[in-house]
């Protein structure tokens, strides 16, 4: 594979001091930051139970209950590292090899697993190879002794050898910092607190009035606490993602082959999807382990694919920097967006002195020439939107109880949260499908797009072939994969009939739809994984129309309808 220019420089000396950038944060204040505040949460739901039961059975179950999910974690945690070997065989038939066999497909990836592991004090990790040519590495275990680093054929297919040995060193700098016990422990707190949650709800049915509210507040507390829970969770991962990016800089002296590593594997991704007729069942079941999101790849491997110069290739990352629904979305993932794994590597690259891979000075004064009013101010309306029907229930309840009563009807209270509601559901449905013309776009261009919305629909008319499902193992999936000549991207469909024809189609007309030519028309979106919402389908032989607004129109003029019956009539 031919890279789209000369490759920038990289240090002279194997292992390097870089200071951290301001995004990876401290990881050992994140560490302890996380771990206290979960613990601290679940000391707090815990005493706060103890001292509302008024029964001593409660608390000996709620005691018993936590004891098993420690004790059943600690034994999933030192058994992890064979179980999952079972399930590494036993999915992707995950083979062993030797520090041998790995010298002959990267050599410096195996001279960096030596030199890395002699200087940690370090057993070298056991190694796995996966024959499948989708790029990716992970590494799991429960102690650094007990570690395993595994990646697919496909990484030594799309990456140099120095490449390589990054990616060898970023799954290093995982085990080094224990980040799979930390994880870990972080999810046995979180599963504690779901479980202080489920005690509390059970509690609202035992002792006196006093003690049912206290358990009602109870259990409140602990559902959010559990849901802040989740988000430090991926909080810590992220960091932990940075931590290890930092780690391969400095070991390697290398942070442009860990950015140009980044990318080549979004490109290896996007490659193998336009080749297979279904999703990688490794990418999608090795997301939150491997050191690439593979949903995000569709971006950034597009670019790579087309793009003659590291500048174009940039551009993809005005999005994951300035657009403020990266940062919202940013927060639901495991890993950071490409772009801000990448500038972090640009800045460590910048401190060695060395010619860097993409310019992100330039993406910088980019994004600084963007309009922030309509950036920062789709964000907001665009959440408005968001949330309408929700509000329209607000409204709904507010105006119950403040209009002067006219009429004995008791159902008002549902009438007009319903009424609200079904305006909010038309309100989003304008947003996320609105009328307009059809630009003819192509695939890349609609992915450098900064002002991109996850719910602002764009309406779009794309040419390409159909190239296979969209649905990872599903052989009966609705969803389909469409090609042009600048990348890919998954199209949704929606039946008329709701999942019942969707599942009709998938099973009688997707078949002989891929490797079609078509016309696609419908709503661009960009989130984590870019989609087109589609409206219909031009095959050479037939057209297939697809009903998305049919259905929020039917949802929320039907609940309109319902409550003005329940105002006039009940």
């Amino acid at each position: 594979m031919n890279d789209p220019s000369p490759k920038a420089g990289r240090s002279q000396k194997s292992t390097v001091k870089l200071a951290l950038t301001g995004a990876a944060g401290n990881l050992a204040l994140a560490s302890l930051g996380t771990l206290s505040l979960l613990g601290g949460m679940l000391l707090a739901l815990v005493l706060a139970l103890l001292f509302i039961v008024e029964s001593p059975s409660p608390a000996a179950g709620l005691t018993i209950a936590v004891l098993i999910t420690i004790i059943f974690n600690l034994v999933i945690f030192f058994l992890s590292p064979f179980l999952m070997d079972l399930t590494q065989r036993w999915l992707y038939k995950t083979r062993w090899i030797t520090l041998d066999e790995l010298r002959r497909q990267s050599p410096e990836a195996a001279q960096t697993l030596m030199r890395v592991c002699r200087k940690k004090k370090l057993k070298i990790p056991r190694l796995g190879i996966i024959d499948d040519q989708n790029p990716t590495a992970f590494t799991y275990g429960s102690l650094p002794s007990t570690a395993r680093l595994v990646v697919s054929q496909g990484l030594f297919t799309y990456l140099d050898d120095d490449e390589v040995a990054t990616v060898y060193a970023h799954e290093l700098g995982h085990i080094v910092h224990w980040d799979f016990a930390v994880m870990t422990l972080a999810a046995t707190l979180v599963q504690i607190m779901y479980l202080v949650y489920i005690t509390a709800l059970r509690l609202q049915t035992r002792g006196s009035e006093k003690s049912k509210d206290a358990a009602q507040i109870a259990a409140i507390a602990a559902y959010v606490f559990y849901l802040i829970g989740t988000y430090l969770q991926l909080y810590l991962s992220r960091v932990r993602e940075y931590y290890a990016d930092h780690f391969a800089a400095e070991v390697t002296g290398n942070p442009n082959g860990l950015s140009r590593a980044l990318v080549k594997i979004a490109y290896g991704v996007v490659e193998e999807g336009q080749r297979s007729p279904e999703p990688s069942r490794l990418m999608e079941g090795t997301r939150a382990l491997g050191i690439y999101d593979h949903r995000s790849a569709a971006t950034t491997g597009n670019a790579y694919r087309i793009a003659s110069s590291p500048e174009k290739i940039g551009r993809v990352f005005l999005w994951d920097l300035f657009n403020p629904w990266g940062g919202w979305l940013e927060l639901q993932s495991t890993h950071p967006l490409t772009g801000k794994r990448v500038r972090s590597l640009t800045n460590y690259a910048e401190q060695l002195g060395l010619s860097t891979e993409f310019n992100f000075a330039q993406v910088v004064r980019s994004g600084k020439q963007l309009n922030k009013q309509k950036l920062y101010g789709n964000f907001a309306v665009d959440w408005f939107a968001y949330f309408a029907p929700f509000l329209g229930i607000l409204i709904g309840l507010l105006l119950a109880v403040i209009l002067p009563a006219t009429t004995s009807n008791s159902f008002l209270f549902i009438a007009y949260p319903l009424i609200g509601f079904g305006f909010g559901i038309l309100i989003k449905t304008q947003f996320m499908f609105p009328e307009g013309s059809l630009a003819d776009t192509t695939i890349l261009e609609l992915m450098s797009d900064p002002y991109a919305s996850p719910l602002r629909g764009r309406p779009v008319s794309l040419r390409g072939d159909l190239i296979g499902r969209g649905d990872a193992g599903n052989r009966v999936g609705s969803d389909l994969k469409l090609q042009d000549k600048t990348g890919m991207i998954f199209t949704h469909y929606s039946s008329r009939f709701g999942p019942i024809g969707n599942f009709l189609f998938g099973v009688s007309q997707v078949k002989s739809l891929i490797g079609s030519e078509v016309r696609a028309t419908g709503w661009f979106r960009r989130s984590i994984m870019p989609l087109l919402d589609l409206r219909d389908l031009k095959a050479p032989e037939r057209t297939v129309k697809s009903y998305h607004r049919f259905w929020q129109w039917l949802c929320g003029g039907g609940a309109i309808i319902i409550g003005l019956g329940l105002m006039f009539f009940g």
